[in-house]
């Protein structure tokens, strides 16, 4: 396989910007104007201009800027703003210089490192004419320095005076933009790297149509195609399959080429310096720079007001469970850590490993998930960041219609007037003081024991279940940590994705629940203000204790005086947990109930049915004085004809 075409795909990159420094007299200008002029340059200024090789002056056809930098030290404010522009560094010494090469590792590289400038580096060794043949030769000379400061990306000897490798120079500082070894190939292992094993895993699959596990010489030619724009010959095939053969035996099978001889021909490739090859591969199937699937590629669906949420549609509901039962080699309803790394393997990375997804559904005694672990923790990715739960549906597998995989939920204010929510995952804010029960309510609702310690919770946990099973509700809790709250209250926004809000408190402990009624309050009137009221829920926590002495009244007065539920006691100690989470559920569903009420906001609602009232009687007089007046010239009309 290789490329037939001088049109690859090279991203996004417009054109590629080159910044050449070095010692004074290494012959940083003359490179220049060799390069640019193919010509040799008897006099050239100290600094030349910036210099553009036209597109069409390399194959991939992207044009190169090339800036000249002055050495001296008064220009260095300079050089560091031109290096920060930089998408490749050309670093000069001269061949008959031994000093400019040795302040290559005690002054140049160092100092690209001090300013940041993470480009790729191309060392070129100027005057090649007047070398010394029985210097060392280049690879000996670099090989420690390369060693030591990996982002060299080649080493190369010129000569501007006779145009020997003068082109190559800013070709190789094009190429290492264009085709980057860093994000393929890690040198250190001479492996490829995770990120483009996985990608081009996926792209095995998806070339590999009639699913057998291998490529077949019509699989092959299909993907040449598609890649290359160009047909491969029988015999290039064979050519192929026994260089791949000969190198690793499992590399080729009955059915074709095996996933392991697709990728060891890669690394092949980037080993032989053809990373243009791997690249345009990639590219073609939606790849940048970062092995990522291009933005492009992924639908901006998720344009909606605040208070709407994203859903999995039913139809990618239906394919996560065709590929959880496909991804469950056992069969026994449980995707092991094991599984669901191999059902990750197309994807950059497993979306999971880290926070907020990493413990946030029930696991199996298996360590695993079950189907129903396994679709809340889409339904929790898809609520917090559904273009991240797009691409992931993307990369392992799912090919219909982008547009057809998430859903739009209605506003939580058109639910709130039709007295119905129409959603099917909901998100649950938990409130509550320090020690109130928060984190034990969401380890009780995953199943997990409550801990032998305390460990106070500082940042923002979520649990996610599904709760009715034969609806398919799925809840989410989301802990707010007690000194998260004030922070979060300063967003106008802040409860707009929330369906409903608890309150939990420890009912044996007066303080608890005045912190928890205080937040109660606090949130109500940021609803009222915001335009966001939530539905609000009590939850008296620790009901094995003795309540505090005032806690009955306390209850029913803050309740009466909201107009919310008296709050649901519950005991995760003695495992009596009252259906509170189906009463959550609940209390989402009829969005326009258990809303509460704050003085501030009755005064509010007051002086806006004053107002309404005080304008229909302004209507209500003004209709009777146009009837009047129509009446009194009716009659003057009837007395003047009758006159």
């Amino acid at each position: 396989m290789a490329s037939k075409s001088n049109t690859n795909v090279v991203g996004e990159k417009t054109e590629v910007r080159v910044v050449v420094v070095g010692d004074h007299g290494t012959g940083k200008s003359s490179l220049i104007v060799s390069a640019a002029n193919e010509a040799f340059p008897q006099q050239v200024p100290p600094v030349l201009p910036i210099t553009c090789l036209p597109a069409d002056y390399y194959p991939d056809r992207v044009p190169v800027t090339i800036v000249d930098t002055s050495s001296s030290l008064e220009n260095r404010n300079k050089l560091s703003q031109e290096l920060k522009l930089a998408d490749a560094v050309v670093l000069t010494y001269a061949c008959d210089q031994p000093v400019t090469l040795d302040r290559l590792s005690t002054f140049w590289l160092p100092e690209l490192r001090r300013l940041d400038v993470n480009v790729p580096v191309i060392v070129v060794g100027c005057k090649l004419e007047v070398r010394d043949d029985t210097q060392t030769s280049l690879e000996q000379v670099m090989s420690p320095i390369m060693q030591q400061f990996r982002e060299i990306e080649t080493c190369i000897e010129c000569s501007a005076k006779n145009l020997i490798q003068v082109p190559e120079v800013f070709y190789y500082a094009q190429k290492a933009v264009l085709h980057p070894t860093g994000p393929l190939f890690d040198q250190e292992t001479q492996t490829l790297r995770p990120r483009c094993v996985r990608a081009l895993k996926r792209i095995f699959i998806l070339c590999d149509q009639d699913r057998d596990g291998a490529l077949s010489d019509a699989e092959l030619n299909d993907f040449q195609v598609k890649c290359f724009n160009a047909p491969l010959q029988p015999s290039e095939i064979m050519r192929v399959k026994r260089v791949v053969q000969e190198k690793l035996s499992e590399g080729v099978n009955e059915n074709g080429l095996s996933l392991t001889g697709f990728l060891f021909l890669h690394a092949l490739f980037i080993e032989k310096g053809r990373l243009e090859t791997t690249w345009t591969v990639l590219r073609k199937f939606g790849y940048d720079n970062d092995i990522k699937l291009r933005d492009d590629l992924i639908p901006v669906l998720f344009k909606r007001a605040p208070d709407q949420s994203v859903e999995l549609s039913n139809e990618a509901i239906e394919f996560l469970k065709r590929i959880f039962c496909l991804f469950d080699i056992d069969t026994d309803g449980t995707l092991r850590p094991a599984e669901l790394d191999d059902l990750f393997s197309t994807a950059p990375e497993s979306p999971w490993n880290e926070a907020p997804y990493k413990d946030a559904a029930q696991k199996t005694a298996l360590g695993g998930l079950s189907l129903d672990g396994f679709l809340s923790k889409w339904s929790l990715m898809t609520l917090l960041e559904p273009a991240k739960s797009l691409a992931n549906l993307i990369y392992i597998g799912y090919a219909g219609d982008a547009a057809s995989a998430l859903r739009i939920t209605r506003r939580r204010r058109a639910d709130c007037k039709k007295q119905h929510s129409e959603r099917n995952v909901f998100q649950c804010f938990v409130f509550g003081p320090t020690k109130a029960g928060k984190s034990v309510l969401l380890n009780s609702f995953l199943g997990r024991p409550i801990p032998e310690s305390y460990t106070p919770t500082t940042t923002e946990h979520f649990a996610t279940s599904v709760v009715d099973k034969e609806t398919r509700k799925t809840l989410i809790l989301r802990e707010i940590p007690e000194d998260g709250v004030k922070p979060l209250l300063s967003s106008k926004e802040f409860l707009a994705a929330c369906d409903v809000a608890i309150f939990v408190h420890d009912c044996s402990d007066e303080q608890s629940w005045k912190k928890a009624t205080k937040m109660l309050i606090d949130v109500a009137s940021h609803g009222e203000g915001s335009g966001f009221e939530v539905p609000c829920l009590i939850v008296a926590a620790k009901e094995d204790l003795d309540p505090y002495s005032m806690a009955a009244q306390d209850s029913v007065r803050v309740s009466r005086d909201m107009g919310i539920e008296s709050p649901i006691p519950i005991s995760t100690k003695l495992g009596d947990l009252n259906d509170v989470y189906r009463k959550i559920i609940s209390a989402a569903e009829r969005p326009h109930l258990s809303i509460p009420e704050t003085e501030v906001g009755r005064s509010r609602k007051q002086y806006r049915q004053l107002v309404n009232r005080s304008l229909m009687f302004v209507s209500v007089g003004a209709a009777v004085t146009v009837v009047g007046l129509a009446a009194y010239r009716v009659y003057a009309a009837r007395k003047n004809s009758s006159s």
